[in-house]
């Protein structure tokens, strides 16, 4: 449990959901942790319920120049940065023939683009240490596709595409790059599914359930430690079984 003890990680969209979990395991295990993301309200409170390891920063990730200033003076303090995660996400769900390009533009910005920009301004700094690990938040629907969700599914696609990739360009400096997919989770969205939606949902789930965001977390920190040290450029299914091959 003391996996992390010393590294310094950066995280998107760690204010809720999926990547405050995340934060929330990897400060138990010792790292200090930057959370960048819009919402400063919320951001402040995360610092209060996380405690002196979890450091807000105000971030849109769809702004490189904002991205930049912001992570390069989280280096100049720290000296290092040992992890990134990308998690900032958004939906704006929309049949194809109904959605705007603006629509189509934010979920791309935010998802795929925010993702480009904070890998690219630690970059520098981990090729320099010659160490690293980068851990990218997609999703099933990025496999699957779904439909009412083109922009969604396609950045997520697109996110998968893009880990591969980065993981074969830094693999010579030891910074090893993979990727969540989850499926379906227990969050407030799943919860207020209509019981007849959830029904449908829990019988293409081979275990039965939908997961928790303590189960997900815990493959987050496998990944990004020590112990995953041989395994770069994967994708992994974190879905009960859904899209078993």
């Amino acid at each position: 449990m003391n996996d992390f003890v010393g590294k310094i990680g950066i995280i998107t969209g760690g204010t809720k959901g999926i990547g405050k979990f995340i934060t929330k395991h990897l400060i138990a295990r010792g790292a200090k942790v930057y959370v960048l993301a819009r919402d400063a309200e919320a951001g402040k409170k995360t610092e209060q319920e996380l405690g002196a390891n979890c450091i807000f920063r105000t971030v849109d990730v769809t702004n490189g120049a904002q991205v930049q200033a912001t992570i390069d003076s989280i280096i100049e303090t720290e000296k290092r940065v040992d992890f990134l995660v990308n998690n900032a996400g958004v939906t704006q769900d929309n049949l194809l023939l109904r959605m705007t390009d603006e629509q189509w533009d934010f979920v791309f910005s935010t998802n795929l683009k925010g993702a480009f920009y904070c890998t690219k301004a630690v970059a520098r700094a981990m090729m320099k240490q010659r160490a690293g690990a980068i851990l990218n938040i997609t999703s099933i629907v990025g496999i699957t596709g779904n439909a009412g969700q083109a922009n969604y599914a396609s950045a997520k696609a697109g996110l998968i595409g893009f880990t591969k990739s980065i993981a074969r360009e830094f693999s010579s400096r030891n910074i090893r790059v993979n990727a969540i997919a989850p499926g379906f989770f227990e969050t407030q969205l799943t919860v207020g599914l209509p019981p007849e939606l959830k029904e449908r949902y829990l019988k293409e789930i081979p275990l039965g359930r939908f997961g928790t965001l303590d189960e997900i977390a815990e493959v987050a920190c496998f990944l990004l430690s020590e112990r995953a040290s041989y395994i770069t450029g994967q994708i992994l299914n974190v879905d009960g079984g859904m899209l078993m091959r």
